[in-house]
């Protein structure tokens, strides 16, 4: 789903749909960026920021009450914004059999402030949105993970929820900004160091061009990180990674089934389902 930064969480949104309709009992949601292939190099706003990624969960149906549950959604979109966030060149509007419209058209460009302005006010009442249908209250989540925009974007997001430090997690310092795949690459590094324990409360929000925002409240899944990728067409085996850290719309009627992270994962999934550390490309 073409959603820019957003486009993890509105796939993971439909997946979850089609889970809960009955549609498809084993849904793959993969986020790929190749950011570096549109950054303009000499661009010292975006150049230094932007870099290539993917993750992936795959769902299942599940009971609410269990590890993993996907509670809550909320999306939204506001083309009003459509000029903040652009790649001039290319598409319809000047296909690439026509002479260019300048000589950085098919650049990234960005209006860095009226994004940052736009991400935090939308990231905030998404989130706040997503809670109030979950029934949570913002100190009661345990894993805050925003889309690795901007880190003073994440922080004052989190300021305004009033989440604790403690439970923010993100990897924009060692990552930089991999647009969709930013998501489920944080989601990867609790699970492998066992930072949050399963059943505790989670929110996911993320902003993107268009302009189009998300927010997904689901518990933390009960899932085994391997150690390494498995060799094609050997067993699967479970092993621990790592120390214990030291911290730890609507759904349907509690009858019905519920979409679960079965795992986050970058390769196809396996027979039954198993957890492979998301990375950068």
């Amino acid at each position: 789903m073409s959603a820019v930064c957003s486009g993890f969480l509105y796939a993971l949104s439909v997946a979850a749909g089609l889970v809960r309709g009955g549609v498809c009992a084993a849904p793959l949601v993969i986020a790929a960026e190749t950011y570096t292939a549109i950054v303009d190099p000499a661009d010292r706003t975006t150049a230094p920021i932007f870099g290539d990624g993917a993750g992936a969960v795959l769902l299942r149906p599940g009971g609410r009450d269990e590890p993993g549950a996907v509670l809550a959604t909320d999306l939204g979109s506001d083309g009003a914004g459509r000029a903040a966030i652009t790649i001039p060149g290319g598409g319809a509007r000047h296909p690439r059999r026509l002479p260019p419209p300048g000589p950085d058209a098919h650049f990234f460009h960005m209006e860095g402030r009226a994004v940052y302005a736009h991400a935090v006010r939308r990231m905030t009442r998404s989130s706040e949105a997503v809670l109030r249908r979950a029934g949570w209250g913002a100190p009661s989540v345990r894993a805050f993970i925003g889309h690795q925009a901007n880190q003073r974007i994440l922080d004052s997001v989190g300021d305004r929820l009033g989440i604790a430090p403690a439970h923010r997690y993100g990897n924009i310092r060692e990552l930089g900004n991999t647009a969709a795949a930013s998501v489920p690459l944080v989601l990867a590094d609790p699970a492998v160091h066992r930072a949050v324990v399963p059943g505790e409360r989670t929110l996911l929000t993320a902003f993107g061009g268009g302009f189009t925002w998300a927010s997904t409240a689901l518990t933390w899944p009960d899932i085994t990180p391997l150690a390494e990728e498995p060799d094609a067409g050997q067993p699967t085996g479970h092993s621990a990674t790592g120390p214990p850290a030291e911290h730890a719309n609507a759904g349907p009627p509690a009858e019905e089934p519920d979409a679960a992270p079965a795992s986050t994962s970058t390769s196809a999934p396996a027979a039954s389902p198993v957890f492979v550390p998301s990375s950068p490309l």
